[in-house]
């Protein structure tokens, strides 16, 4: 074998010189990179998630806030709704002014005594007195064709976060304006 001319190597050998290193203790030209903390990682992620969260939480508060959204256990007697839930579980209600097209009318409110959740049997029971409770708002609803009863009721899980109403919704199947009766 043989390597092209070069200073003699160790034990006169010739040996290629050896290559530069990569970092030299002489001066600042070449000196190591500064290693990065991974705290400042750990805190940098950190708010990366918390602006994400901040972002999340805004687009939900616009969505249900700015489209006429309500918590269902803040409506109140005299509201109109737009579409009916259509689930067991409802959160949210499209509230509109009773003079536009909508679908339902709340006329009564009921609360529920304090104190433990009582069941959701009890709670249904209780969610009987909206039929009479309709005939005192408007007298002629029940002769009129096509209204039916609706009832948002607090569950075990909404009873836990204050929720102690029977809402009573008077609802139709097509669209109206006004109020029922």
């Amino acid at each position: 074998m043989s390597y092209p001319p070069g200073p003699p190597g160790p034990q006169g050998h010739n040996y290629p010189p050896p290559p530069p290193q990569p970092y030299s203790t002489r001066g600042d030209q070449f000196s190591a990179p500064p290693k990065k903390s991974s705290a400042l990682k750990w805190v940098l992620l950190g708010v990366v998630v918390l602006v994400a969260i901040a972002v999340a939480a805004g687009v939900v508060f616009y969505l249900a806030r700015d489209r006429g959204a309500t918590e269902a256990s803040q409506v109140r007697s005299g509201d109109c709704l737009a579409e009916i839930p259509d689930s067991s579980r409802v959160l949210y209600v499209k509230t509109v002014s009773c003079d536009q097209p909508h679908k339902g009318e709340v006329f009564a409110v009921l609360a529920l005594p304090d104190g433990d959740f009582p069941g959701d049997p009890a709670v249904v029971k209780y969610a009987d007195k909206c039929a009479p409770a309709l005939a005192r708002y408007a007298p002629d609803a029940n002769s009129e064709s096509g209204i039916q009863l609706f009832v948002l009721y607090p569950t075990a899980d909404s009873w836990q976060r204050g929720d102690r109403t029977v809402t009573c919704i008077a609802t139709s199947k097509n669209p109206r304006t006004g109020k029922v009766g």
